[in-house]
């Protein structure tokens, strides 16, 4: 499971500074909350997308006075 998490900390950016090296793990889930919020984003987007896709023609409506 660390290296899993290594692999993704260097994934979301390069992490090489040794002057921020005890921050890595804060930039790492500051990327993730933007990375994930952008996915989250994206995925709404593309939904309402598909949902409004060739739309059914309008029916007649009938207005009662």
């Amino acid at each position: 499971m660390h290296k899993i998490g290594r692999i993704w900390k260097y994934a979301l950016g390069s992490f090489e500074d040794h002057k921020t090296a005890e921050y890595d793990n804060a930039v790492c889930i500051i990327r993730s909350f933007i990375f994930i919020s952008y996915l989250v984003t994206n995925c709404f987007i593309i939904a309402g997308v598909i949902r409004h896709w060739n739309p059914p023609a309008p029916s007649e409506i009938h207005y009662e006075a």
